[in-house]
């Protein structure tokens, strides 16, 4: 609920504070008082569009301050927790401040902290319903119309419902997507996926291979090159050469050592070492040349799989000791891909079952809505009968749409004036003063979907007087009941039914016009009505007109 507003130095007002209360609040006053400029300046505060210029002449800088009153539940707070604002210290209000300066520049605060004019126009939807002749915004906007049948119906379960399946829809399709994009990537490289396993299936590379193909082949290598001094080496030892003169040599001095006195028994004793020593020389230098013996054919063969190996790793750009992973992780695209038309399958059962989930929470979804739109249709019609437009005729038209996560329909609000006219959106058909009673009876019938809500209604009673007008003025009364509604009107039979009563005017202070607002009570709220009945001559039978009006 708005307590106060605050104004300072917008337009033709320097300082104006205003203390509204629960119930109908009524604005009255002669045309170009100034009651627009108050509802341009709650709107300014609450980061609606409007004009640019709005500080008043000579000051620097023009300031609106609003206090709302906030119910434990209200949605505000909502939007202030997620824009990591303070509720403030008492926890039940809300302050909103905005400041223009002259030179164009616009400042805002909530609870004294400073936020932007999206955040402002966010808290707006919660606390603040505008209607009037041009609410394009509200009730006349078709894009809301679907949410107010549903919030007159009571459908939150229903339209919950729908929000899910959607989710669930479109999640399924989104991984039918993924899956279905993977297999065709997958699908792509096909043929290379099935070559190049083929390939590392036939070489079979195994693990440290590269490592062992390549000592062996510089083992072969070096043995090449040696073999032929080792041979040379091997028949020097094994000819008659060293061996035959060693062995005469022993012979001759075993001959003679009787008689040498043991002077040839070191010597022999050398001899018989050596020709021992000679012999294992022999013996290893001929196991050096068998061990040497390299086969060409296997020197070729260990050579030409070492660069297989070698060549297919670069081929793959990986390791040689990774070739094996490598294919292993071939080997599980392919089977990804031979899998993955049975997970395709499965996936599409999934979306299928989701949308069928949709089709049935959307189904029901239509018919309650079917169901309701009639029962609407009927309130309003038999709202529009006290407000002398017993002959028009008010449709909720539902039409198919396409599925989205509020379901498959489109929902307008469609009006005609006369039997057998045709009927069409609201602003389009209706006049001035039908299109004000077609929302007022909308809005009678919606009232109790807007809790927490101030509702502002600008001259919505223009063009009807009468008994009309004190319809208009009864609804209104019944829609402030146990909220708040700001009228601005020109009606006397409105205005007598407010529970409380602000005269707005105009008064030239030192060659400078200002508006002033006053409240009025007793006699001076019978004046104004009188005035608004009869004009400035304010005679005993207007006063007493406007008596029969407080008091009706």
């Amino acid at each position: 609920m708005l307590r106060t507003l605050d104004i300072r130095d917008m337009l033709i007002i320097d300082r104006l504070e205003l203390a509204f209360q629960p119930g109908l609040n009524v604005l009255t006053g002669e045309t170009g008082a100034g009651k627009s400029i108050l509802l341009e300046s709650l709107g300014f505060v609450l980061g609606w569009r409007g004009r640019a210029e709005l500080v008043r002449q000579g000051a620097a800088q023009g300031e609106v301050t609003a206090v709302f009153d906030l119910p434990p539940n209200h949605d505000a707070r909502h939007v202030l927790a997620e824009a990591g604002l303070p509720i403030g210290e008492t926890g039940d209000e809300l302050i909103l401040r905005r400041v223009n300066t002259a030179e164009g520049r616009k400042t805002a605060w909530v609870n004294d902290r400073r936020c932007s004019g999206d955040v402002l126009r966010a808290l707006s939807a919660t606390l603040v319903e505008l209607h009037g002749q041009q609410d394009d915004g509200g009730l006349l906007n078709p894009r809301g119309h679907r949410a107010m049948l549903d919030a007159y119906s009571g459908l939150d379960r229903e339209t919950t419902a729908v929000r899910s399946a959607w989710k669930d829809m479109t999640a399924a399709r989104a991984q039918l997507d993924r899956l279905q994009a993977a297999l065709d990537a997958v699908r792509a490289e096909e043929e290379f996926l099935r070559h190049a396993v083929g390939e590392l299936d036939a070489l079979d590379p195994q693990p440290a291979e590269d490592a062992d193909l390549d000592t062996r082949r510089r083992r072969m290598q070096k043995a090449e090159r040696i073999r032929d001094d080792v041979a040379r080496a091997f028949a020097l030892l094994g000819g008659e050469g060293a061996d035959g003169a060693m062995s005469d040599a022993l012979r001759w001095l075993d001959g003679v050592s009787g008689e040498a006195d043991g002077l040839l028994e070191a010597p022999i004793a050398a001899l018989g070492r050596a020709l021992s020593e000679l012999g294992e020389a022999h013996d290893g230098v001929e196991r050096g040349l068998a061990a040497l013996d390299v086969d060409p054919a296997d020197l070729e063969a260990t050579e030409e799989r070492l660069f297989a190996i070698r060549a297919l790793a670069r081929k793959h750009d990986v390791t040689p000791d990774n070739l094996g992973d490598f294919a292993q992780t071939l080997r599980a695209k392919l089977a990804a891909l031979e899998a993955g038309d049975a997970e395709i399958e499965t996936q599409r059962a999934t979306l299928r079952a989701a949308e069928t989930a949709y089709d049935s929470a959307a189904g029901i979804l239509s018919k309650a809505r079917a169901r309701n739109a009639a029962r609407l249709d009927k309130a309003v019609m038999a709202e529009l009968a006290p407000l002398k437009m017993e002959r028009a005729e008010f449709t909720t038209q539902i039409t198919p749409s396409d599925p989205g996560p509020d379901g498959r329909d489109t929902v307008a609000f469609s009006v005609a004036t006369n039997p057998g006219a045709p009927s069409g959106p609201l602003n389009r058909i209706a006049s001035g003063g039908e299109l004000s009673r077609f929302l007022l009876a909308l809005k009678v019938c919606l009232t109790g979907t807007d809790s927490g809500l101030t509702m502002i209604f600008d001259e919505i009673d223009r063009g009807v007087g009468g008994a009309t007008a004190d319809a208009v003025g009864r609804r209104l009364a019944d829609l402030a009941a146990g909220g708040q509604v700001l009228v601005v009107t020109h009606s006397p039979q409105v205005a007598a039914r407010g529970g409380h009563h602000w005269r707005v005017s105009k008064e030239v202070r030192n060659k400078a016009t200002r508006t002033k607002i006053e409240p009025l009570t007793g006699m001076g709220r019978t004046d104004e009505i009188a005035r608004m009945l009869a004009g400035d001559t304010i005679t005993d039978a207007a006063r007493a007109a406007a008596g029969a009006l407080l008091s009706g």
